[in-house]
């Protein structure tokens, strides 16, 4: 996915928050990336690669390689867009305000560099009740039995 030689930001093991200049990201994201993390844009419903994926292992973010969500929390909700019913921690997501095109949501972002994931709404199934709507655009995958090699 992202995990481009040339992005100083990624890390699969480094958990210290990403702070890096807009015309870095704009280097080492793709044109679409670049979009939907540092424009919050959105990728059109039905066309990520991981809306009906079902291998069991981590999803983390593409721009970072923060861990965002296991693969047992994720779901078919019809939507469109990969959706989660929870993340992996607490810290792994940073939630703001979003009353854009006038709508009141949640807006998530990467907890560790900020990057645009998507949205949180409250019509998701049990325990938590809540549908992580996320552009997989902006995910990447790393399968359970998956070993990476990190730079850092």
């Amino acid at each position: 996915m992202s995990e481009n030689k040339n992005n100083p930001a990624f890390s699969r093991k480094n958990e210290e928050k990403v702070e890096m200049p807009e015309e870095k990201w704009k280097e080492v994201l793709t044109p679409e990336q670049y979009y939907i993390a540092r424009q919050k844009g959105t990728e059109r419903p039905w066309t990520s690669k991981f809306e009906k994926f079902d291998e069991k292992g981590t999803y983390y973010c593409a721009a970072c390689g923060n861990s965002l969500f296991q693969s047992n929390t994720k779901f078919d909700s019809g939507c469109g867009w990969p959706s989660f019913f929870e993340p992996i921690t607490k810290k792994s997501i940073v939630y703001l305000p979003d009353n854009s095109h006038g709508m009141k949501r949640t807006e998530v972002q990467c907890g560790r560099c900020k990057a645009h994931l998507g949205h949180v709404f409250d019509d998701g199934p049990p325990p938590t009740g809540l549908r992580y709507c996320i552009n997989g655009v902006i995910l990447g995958f790393e399968g359970k039995d998956q070993v990476k090699g990190d730079k850092k």
